[in-house]
């Protein structure tokens, strides 16, 4: 059985969706509440099709942010235009 391709599948969210997933997960870390940030869509590669540009981040707070946006990243995938 393929167990790591059932495991690497990503869950396709809209662009939306994705802005609502990190605003929630850096606002339940203490260090990256009031992170500004932006979802941006990339051309589709084997890690992921979608990235996050951060603004106005405290300087102890830069390895969380990136951290949640990795953890993040590892499970979602910016579903397809219609």
């Amino acid at each position: 059985m393929d167990f790591d391709r059932h495991l690497a599948a990503k869950t396709p969210v809209t662009i939306d969706e994705l802005r609502r997933r990190v605003m929630f997960a850096l606002d339940r870390h203490p260090l990256c509440r009031g992170i500004e940030f932006d979802v941006v869509s990339l051309p589709r590669s084997r890690k992921s099709n979608w990235t996050v540009t951060l603004q106005a981040v405290a300087p102890g707070a830069l390895w969380e942010a990136s951290e949640i946006v990795a953890d993040i990243q590892e499970v979602y995938e910016l579903a397809a235009a219609a």
